[in-house]
C-alpha cells in the first residue's frame, strides 16, 4: 500500500470536481498507477472509450523529453485528466490531497494517454525523467459513462492549431535558428525548422499578396484573417509551395538567389493569367489551380532554363505554345472557359490534377521537339 500527499486546488466546474496538481512520472510509473479503457469494436460488451495508442507518437515525445534532459528546457504544460468514481480525501487547511494507491488506483486516463506511455518510455531509457513532474487533473466522483462523456467533450470541442499559425511559427522559427537560442524541439519540429523551406514558402505567398501588378494580390488568406476577397488559405498554397517549387528537382532552386527566385515565381502566375484569366476563371485562384501549376512549374522552369530566359512574355509564349499541343479530355486546360465557376476545373481531384500536369508535360515536350525540327529546317 502507497499512499501520495500532494498539494493541489481543488476546481468546481458545476456538478464536476477535480483536482489540479502535479505529479512526478517516478509515481505515474508504478504498477496499476492508471489504466486506459480502450475502445474494442469487435466487443460489444466493451465499455471501453479510448483510441488505439499510437506508439510511434508516443515514442516521439519520448524522444523529445530525454533530448531536454541535458539542457532542462523539455517541458509539457498541458494536463493529463485522469478520473476516479471514488472521492479523494482533500485537506482544506493544507491544500493537499492524499492519493491512497490501494483504494483510488487505478485511476482512468480520460485524456493524455500518449503523454503517459511517452513519459514511460523515457524513465526507462532515462532514469532522471524519474523526477519529471507533469501537471495533472483528477475529477473524482465520475462513473464510467461519465468519463466517457468528457472523453467525448475534451476531443471534440477543442482545436488543434491552425496550420497556417503553425507555419507562421516555424518561420519564425527558422529566421532565429541562427542568431536566437531555442528552447530543445521535437526532432520533427526542428528538421522542419531547419530545412527551412517553410520559411522561403511563406514569404512567396507574402510576396504574391502584396505585389503590385501580382494576379493574387490580396487573393490569399493569411494566418489569423479575415476571407474577405480571399480564394485560397495560406496554408495550401505554402504546403503547395514546399511540395513541388521548392524540391531539389525544382531549376527554380538552382540560382541561389532569394529576389530573383520570387520575381520568377511571380513572372511565372503572370503568364498564367495571363493566358487563363479573363476575369471569370475564378478556378485558377483555388485549390486545384495552385495544385497544378506548382506541380507544373517543375518540367516548365527545366525548359526556361534550357532557353535561358524567365521573363513574362517568354513564359507566355511558352505556356500558349505548350496549351495549343494538349490533347485528350484534358485539352481545354489553356482556355478560360476551363477554369470558370463549376467547369471541370471545379471538380479535379488529385488523381485528375496528376494526369492534366503529365498531359501538359507531353504537350511541353512537343513544343520542345517543334522547335528542335524548325531550327534543323
Amino acid at each position: 500500500m502507497s499512499k501520495i500527499v500532494i498539494p493541489a486546488a481543488r476546481v468546481k466546474q458545476g456538478a464536476l470536481t477535480l483536482y489540479a496538481t502535479a505529479l512526478r512520472v517516478k509515481d505515474i510509473v508504478t504498477s496499476n498507477f492508471y489504466s486506459v479503457e480502450t475502445l474494442d469494436p469487435a466487443d460489444e460488451a466493451s465499455d471501453g472509450y479510448q483510441r488505439l495508442l499510437n506508439t510511434a507518437r508516443a515514442k516521439k515525445l519520448a524522444d523529445y523529453i530525454i533530448k531536454g534532459q541535458d539542457s532542462h528546457d523539455a517541458f509539457l504544460p498541458t494536463s493529463v485528466f485522469l478520473a476516479t468514481d471514488k472521492t479523494v480525501p482533500f485537506n482544506e487547511k493544507e491544500s493537499t490531497i492524499e492519493i491512497d494507491t490501494s483504494i483510488l488506483c487505478p485511476l482512468s486516463v480520460v485524456d493524455g494517454q500518449h503523454r503517459l506511455e511517452g513519459l514511460k518510455m523515457a524513465a526507462l531509457k532515462d532514469s532522471r525523467v524519474l523526477d519529471f513532474e507533469i501537471p495533472v487533473n483528477i475529477a473524482v466522483g465520475l462513473p464510467k459513462i461519465a468519463q466517457m462523456c468528457h472523453f467525448l467533450i475534451v476531443n471534440t470541442t477543442q482545436k488543434s492549431v491552425d496550420k497556417a499559425v503553425e507555419q507562421r511559427i516555424i518561420a519564425r522559427l527558422t529566421d532565429a535558428l541562427d542568431v536566437e537560442d531555442l528552447p530543445s524541439l521535437p526532432k520533427w519540429i526542428l528538421k522542419t525548422v531547419e530545412r527551412g523551406e517553410v520559411e522561403k514558402a511563406i514569404k512567396i505567398v507574402d510576396y504574391l499578396n502584396k505585389a503590385e501588378g501580382s494576379p493574387w494580390k490580396g487573393k490569399i488568406l493569411m494566418a489569423n484573417s479575415d476571407g474577405d476577397g480571399a480564394t485560397i488559405n495560406q496554408r495550401s498554397f505554402v504546403k503547395a509551395i514546399v511540395k513541388y517549387v521548392l524540391t531539389a528537382n525544382n531549376p527554380l532552386s538552382s540560382f541561389n538567389d532569394f529576389e530573383k527566385e520570387k520575381k520568377i515565381f511571380l513572372n511565372y502566375w503572370k503568364a498564367v493569367a495571363t493566358q487563363l484569366d479573363d476575369g471569370n476563371a475564378s478556378v485558377l485562384y483555388k485549390y486545384n489551380g495552385v495544385e497544378l501549376f506548382c506541380k507544373f512549374s517543375i518540367p516548365f522552369f527545366m525548359k526556361l532554363l534550357d532557353r535561358g530566359s524567365f521573363t513574362v512574355p517568354t513564359m507566355e509564349k511558352l505556356l500558349g505554345d505548350c496549351f495549343e499541343n494538349v490533347e485528350g479530355d484534358y485539352a481545354g486546360v489553356g482556355h478560360p472557359d476551363w477554369w470558370s465557376k463549376g467547369s471541370k476545373a471545379s471538380f479535379l481531384n488529385a488523381g485528375a490534377i496528376n494526369v492534366v500536369s503529365q498531359e501538359m508535360s507531353k504537350a511541353l515536350h512537343k513544343v520542345s521537339m517543334n522547335t528542335a525540327a524548325q531550327i534543323e529546317l
